[in-house]
């Protein structure tokens, strides 16, 4: 079945939407959430010198944005088999956009806090249930092509939102650049609307007990793999684009913060690694696949620890192409594995894991970091990545186990 040609709906919700609208919504719905959520990341080195904060409170920031994110997706999900996918991603779309407006009339440190972790709550609902919708209306290579272009959003949006804010905070001030990613993610979050515009209802809700849906997402075959290494390989991500500004901008490198900015631009890989991944997945296979973004973070993570800041860069361009290639296979692996009835609570928990590493991790590389620099850092994120890898090898094997044992049990 072709994304042209697949069938979305089931006769039963009244309504057709095609696979390209869904695409264009979902990709859409990414790049909106990602520019809300990460933008202020792009400003951390000027919000350190305004709030007199180390890199590593700063960067709290970001981190309680998506500690609320994190904190919300259960809820949403439950919501979402009750209410309907769509209709949840629109309220949190439309509510996230007054919330990111309220950051830059936040008087005070701790109001900034407040609002950016009840903002990271509102936009729970997107990532949580993006694929999910993806798997619900489309089946197969339509399907993980769908998911693949919502992770491509993420990673345009994640792009978008800081190299705004980054050179723009030391001319405006990093509220005014914010209140720009505001008008940029509404525009987005208008295409979104437009492009699900009708009745939307799925499938009818879920008729199994709550307790059965979350153990199903639990059990399901090399799921909890998934959602560790979704724990580990953002927290890498997101804590060397926390820290790297901070690195860039002190000596021997000396750039300005509007130059230093600009490695947000390596965003790009990101995009080139999310939207290859379904294809690279159908010819090599998903584990294949997994394998090659870890290696591939690696390398770049090996080019960042040294010197020369055109290697820096080659560096940061990789880890990030290697990052996306295998967020968006696993990401698309969790809603193909979840059994149906588990979907929602799946992409839940591997939103979990995501969302709390980015919280958790990103924020805690800066320990090192602080304490004897930039080949500290590297160290513990090869380690995290090295981790992961281990993790994505031992789900496989035991995958293939399981596998053969069916096959036993049915052949006898």
């Amino acid at each position: 079945m072709t994304a042209a040609s697949a069938t979305v709906e089931r006769p039963a919700a009244g309504i057709s939407i095609t696979p390209r609208r869904l695409t264009v919504a979902l990709l859409a719905l990414g790049l909106a959430t990602f520019t809300q959520l990460y933008a202020i990341q792009g400003a951390l080195p000027q919000l350190a010198r305004e709030l007199g904060a180390t890199p590593s409170e700063a960067a709290l920031t970001v981190s309680l944005a998506t500690a609320g994110l994190a904190a919300s997706v259960i809820p949403w999900a439950f919501a979402a088999d009750r209410f309907g996918r769509l209709a949840m991603m629109r309220l949190a779309a439309i509510g996230s956009i007054v919330l990111s407006a309220a950051v830059v009339l936040a008087p005070t440190t701790e109001v900034l806090l407040a609002v950016r972790f009840v903002g990271g709550a509102m936009l729970g609902a997107v990532p949580a249930l993006s694929v999910a919708v993806a798997y619900e209306r489309l089946s197969g290579r339509a399907a993980a092509a769908v998911a693949a272009a919502y992770i491509a959003g993420t990673s345009v949006g994640g792009a978008a939102g800081r190299l705004v804010v980054g050179p723009l905070a030391p001319l405006v001030g990093w509220r005014w650049a914010v209140l720009v990613v505001v008008a940029v993610g509404t525009a987005a979050i208008v295409v979104f609307l437009l492009a699900i515009r009708g009745r939307t209802a799925g499938p009818p809700p879920a008729a199994e007990p709550r307790r059965r849906r979350m153990a199903e997402a639990l059990r399901g075959p090399g799921l909890r793999s998934l959602y560790l290494q979704a724990f580990l390989l953002v927290g890498v991500q997101v804590g060397v684009y926390n820290y790297l500004a901070f690195r860039l901008e002190a000596p021997p490198y000396a750039l300005a913060p509007a130059v230093a900015s600009l490695i947000f631009v390596a965003y790009a890989a990101g995009t080139i690694g999310s939207r290859s991944s379904s294809w690279i997945a159908g010819r090599i296979g998903a584990r294949a696949t997994m394998l090659a973004g870890h290696g591939t973070m690696l390398v770049g993570l090996a080019l960042l620890a040294l010197a020369p800041l055109p290697v820096v860069i080659a560096g940061l361009v990789l880890a990030t192409l290697g990052f996306f290639l295998a967020h968006a296979t696993a990401a698309s692996q969790v809603g193909a594995r979840a059994s149906a009835i588990a979907r929602s609570q799946a992409g839940a928990f591997y939103t979990i894991g995501f969302y709390v590493g980015s919280a958790v991790v990103g924020w805690a590389l800066g320990l090192p970091f602080e304490a004897a620099g930039w080949p500290a850092l590297t160290a513990c994120a090869m380690g995290l990545v090295v981790v992961s890898l281990v993790l994505s090898l031992v789900a496989a094997r035991a995958e293939r186990s399981g596998r053969r044992a069916m096959q036993a049990a049915s052949a006898r």
